[in-house]
């Protein structure tokens, strides 16, 4: 299949597709949606960016048309958890596009606003719930939600939510759904503990894969440089400045990074906001916006926003700090060559990052181009290479080897211990 019409979907939902610009399927739609429309449960292993959320969110619209009615107090006819609030959003932003002209509520639940409020919303029913795990679990502790009649249930980048200990949100929220539900998990990387996840809450699940986890986009020009970590604020700018006019992610590893790198930029004249995990739900929001409408040309952020910005205009990712799970670099630069564009992933690396480069390079099974020159592997470095093997293993302590190379003493013999009274080299008083 190629194009949605071959899909024999509702007609609502067809000519909402094609009004919204959605003609040909990407491989994961065209792999995913076909299954998922006859009720199988989907294992789909896809880069970010790749249209996943229409590989789901188009059977849960079919299903939601098939079967009409308002939803009763309380209830969703389908449950979609995402790891972030900013991912959240953009999902109920896509579906609810989708739906505008259909008879369908799409409701969003995340941390950090009204719970009141949205205990409120709930309280009317809602045909699809998207959430954060964390919020959801409050709304099932007081009641505000029940699952018992949900038919769809979907986990979109869970390996993030994985990271993040989400199995132990997941095994709280399973036992409130029905058991004949349809499940679907979506993620970029695929674990051991993904596997094992998929065993679990999966039921003979189709799997469909478009290329292989860990592999980053391929219209993605990846490079390193190596560069003392103080010289990073001076080297960063230098960047932007070789690529005015380009929207700009820059990814820091901590909260306060991030907030003191966006004041500096700013007061060396950049537009530049950011989002971070100290920021409100409505500060999150404003910073998107502004960065999506182009009065920002650059956002800082941290991981927390590496899965829930989705602006085809991003040109470039910089790493000014390398993430020390792999895996995140995937969704990192994942934010840009979007929607068939191609971009920039510039790393800046210092001596303490090279390990998280190497598991990166591990990752994605290839070497990252480096610009520049390579600085010499430091001694403190050589010394923790050598320590963690060279091939030969160290020889293991006994205590006979102590007495082994004791010196014997002038009469030839060595001390014995005896099995009675211990024997004492001091002079008896």
């Amino acid at each position: 299949m190629q194009t949605f019409q071959d899909l024999a979907l509702e007609p609502t939902l067809a000519a909402s597709l094609s009004a919204g610009g959605f003609t040909t399927l990407t491989p994961i739609q065209s792999q995913a949606i076909p299954l998922a429309l006859n009720g199988n449960d989907i294992l789909g292993l896809a880069q970010t960016g790749t249209g996943k959320t229409l590989a789901f969110g188009v059977p849960i619209i079919q299903a939601a048309l098939l079967r009409p009615g308002k939803p009763t107090p309380k209830t969703t006819k389908a449950l979609i958890l995402a790891p972030t609030r900013e991912l959240v959003n953009q999902i109920a932003s896509a579906l609810a596009a989708l739906t505008k002209q259909m008879k369908l509520r799409v409701t969003t639940v995340v941390g950090g606003a009204s719970l009141g409020k949205q205990l409120n919303i709930l309280s009317k029913g809602t045909d699809i719930l998207v959430a954060t795990p964390g919020r959801l679990i409050d709304l099932l502790e007081r009641g505000g939600i029940d699952l018992s009649t949900t038919n769809h249930l979907v986990l979109d980048e869970a390996d993030q939510m994985l990271d993040i200990g989400f199995i132990h949100a997941l095994r709280k929220i399973v036992p409130y759904l029905s058991e004949t539900r349809q499940t679907m998990l979506f993620s970029a990387t695929m674990s051991k503990q993904m596997e094992g996840l998929s065993r679990t809450y999966l039921s003979d699940p189709q799997r469909v894969e478009v290329s292989p986890p860990g592999i980053t986009a391929d219209l993605v020009k990846q490079s390193v440089q190596f560069i003392d970590k103080a010289k990073k604020p001076f080297m960063v700018r230098e960047i932007l400045d070789q690529h005015k006019g380009i929207p700009t992610l820059i990814f820091s590893r901590t909260k306060h990074g991030a907030e003191k790198l966006k004041t500096a930029l700013v007061a060396d004249g950049f537009k530049a906001t950011s989002v971070h995990g100290n920021k409100s739900q409505g500060q999150r929001d404003r910073a998107i916006k502004t960065f999506r409408s182009g009065e920002m040309d650059i956002l800082v952020a941290t991981d927390v926003a590496a899965r829930g910005i989705d602006i085809p205009g991003v040109g470039l990712v910089i790493n000014y700090e390398l993430p020390n799970v792999a895996e995140s670099y995937v969704h990192r630069i994942g934010r840009t060559a979007r929607a068939g564009r191609s971009g920039k992933a510039v790393s800046l690396c210092a001596a303490d990052e090279r390990k998280h480069l190497k598991d990166i390079e591990k990752l994605i099974k290839m070497p990252i181009e480096t610009i520049g020159e390579v600085p010499p592997v430091s001694a403190e470095e050589s010394k923790n290479t050598s320590r963690r093997g060279n091939g030969s293993k160290k020889k293991r302590f006994h205590p006979r080897d102590k007495m082994k190379n004791a010196p014997k003493p002038a009469n030839g013999h060595r001390h014995r211990r005896g099995k009675g009274k211990a024997h004492s080299n001091k002079t008896a008083a």
